[in-house]
């Protein structure tokens, strides 16, 4: 019963062929041991596992972006969602905060798609392999089978039946004490294959189906994301005309800075917003400066607990004590590190991170939004004052959700990265074509190493992803 359910699962048909090392005759009715084998051709180079992982992270990725377009809310989901913000108290402290969580929320979704997306693609390679393995023995399974199946046709006589059965049942056991023990390895050594495969079968088709609940989640919470944002500009539009003003001038002033250093003082001496709140949060570090010892650990304190003053204009703590306390602000794979070579003969500057489609970028720390706009080959970029003479400069993303003069919370959403790779001087020399994007930690005009204030979990070494 057994044989056409393997001949099935291995799609081979059950024949015997001229160069089988496995024979059948009639009137022994057991396989019988070619001696002379012709010589196994030479087998082909093995394939790079790092490569053939990539390939199949790069199909899996494809097939995901498939499915994503075909996820879509209810009505009843989306007018529960409109419900809930039309709820929420309209203060600025709580359309703010609902955001923070809202961005915490959805950026531990797409980490959950990064890790299943890298599920997939393992189970992709195992079972690719265990095909390929199927494939390439075809032929000795194949004699494998036939020879079972002409033993379970014409079976061995019984012995001591007549003189004429004995001497063939002797000669059976000669040649079955040869053959089986060879028979025997190469069907348990198949079922186990298909035992394996079928295994990885149903771990990928489970893994398929987690995903998907992850991903309908992840377009919820970013549906929810677009409707705080909605309710939060509303809040913060003081005056469309002054602010299209600033916008204007801005852009100008990018367009004849030649630095980073010189937009930021051009930014900081001449769009009145950024100037009027760097000036509010340079008094209210100067104010922190004078505070008691014991106010300032109550301070300390008061911000470690994660419920900092959510009216604040300035940092909850210097910048130089969040080492190892920052999160990156997008969920993806770091391709280069500060210091690494950057396509162009020289050192990488800042770290760059590879993300999936439209992945919300947050404020890795406090700080004052001194620049929101494109400039030069960096494209769209956010710069970051956070205190203590630290700039944080982020750029890459496809659509900004802040503006220049407005101070930001960690972990606060700022932007949103595109469905593919931004071309930049920053992005030179990177083998992929997912949005990437760049981190820049500068202390007093000048790059430094942005590693030391990452968190544990989000310090890797670098590393190439197609």
């Amino acid at each position: 019963m057994i044989l056409p359910a393997i001949a099935a699962g291995v799609g081979v048909a059950v024949i015997v062929v001229s160069a089988n090392p496995f024979i059948v005759r009639a009137q022994d009715a057991v396989p019988e041991v070619v001696q002379s084998a012709p010589q196994p051709a030479a087998e082909p180079a093995p394939p790079d596992p790092a490569a053939e992982l990539a390939a199949k992270r790069d199909q899996t990725r494809a097939e995901l972006e498939t499915l994503s377009k075909t996820i879509s809310l209810s009505t009843d989901k989306v007018s529960a969602l409109q419900q809930s913000i039309a709820d929420l108290d309209k203060s600025t402290e709580s359309i703010r905060q609902a955001l923070i969580d809202s961005a915490a929320r959805r950026k531990a979704l797409e980490k959950q798609i990064l890790e299943s997306e890298k599920k997939l693609a393992d189970l992709g390679v195992k079972e690719d392999g265990i095909r390929r393995s199927l494939h390439e023995r075809r032929g000795l399974l194949a004699e494998v089978l036939a020879a079972l199946q002409r033993m379970g046709r014409n079976p061995p006589p019984a012995l001591l039946v007549t003189p004429d059965d004995a001497l063939a049942s002797v000669r059976s056991a000669i040649l079955l004490g040869a053959v089986v023990p060879g028979i025997r390895k190469e069907t348990d050594k198949l079922a186990a294959d298909l035992a394996s495969l079928a295994a990885l079968q149903t771990a990928s088709a489970a893994e398929k189906a987690s995903l998907t609940g992850t991903m309908t989640d992840g377009i919820e919470e970013e549906r929810r994301m677009d409707l705080l944002l909605a309710e939060n500009d509303k809040l913060s539009r003081s005056n469309a005309a002054e602010l299209a003003a600033e916008r204007k001038r801005s852009e100008e002033l990018a367009g004849k800075a030649t630095s980073l250093e010189g937009l930021v003082a051009s930014m900081e001496s001449e769009i009145a917003s950024v100037r009027d709140a760097a000036a509010a949060a340079r008094q209210a570090e100067e104010n922190r400066k004078l505070m008691t010892d014991e106010q300032r650990a109550q301070a300390k304190a008061l911000a470690d607990s994660g419920v900092p003053d959510k009216n604040r204009i300035a940092p909850a703590y210097p910048f130089g004590e969040l080492k190892a306390k920052l999160e990156v602000p997008v969920a993806g794979d770091i391709l280069r590190q500060f210091g690494d070579a950057d396509g162009t003969g020289h050192e990488a500057m800042g770290m760059t991170v590879a993300t999936n489609p439209e992945t919300v970028v947050t404020a890795p720390a406090d700080g004052l939004v001194v620049f929101a706009g494109a400039f030069r080959s960096y494209g769209q970029m956010i710069i970051l004052d956070a205190g203590d003479g630290y700039h944080l400069v982020l750029s890459g993303m496809d659509t900004i959700n802040t503006r220049q003069g407005k101070f930001v919370f960690s972990g606060e959403p700022l932007a949103v990265m595109g469905a593919k790779r931004v071309a930049s001087a920053t992005a030179l020399a990177l083998e992929t074509n997912r949005p990437t994007l760049y981190i820049e930690f500068r202390k007093d005009g000048k790059p430094v190493d942005s590693r030391p204030w990452w968190t544990a979990k989000d310090t890797g070494k670098a590393r190439n992803d197609s």
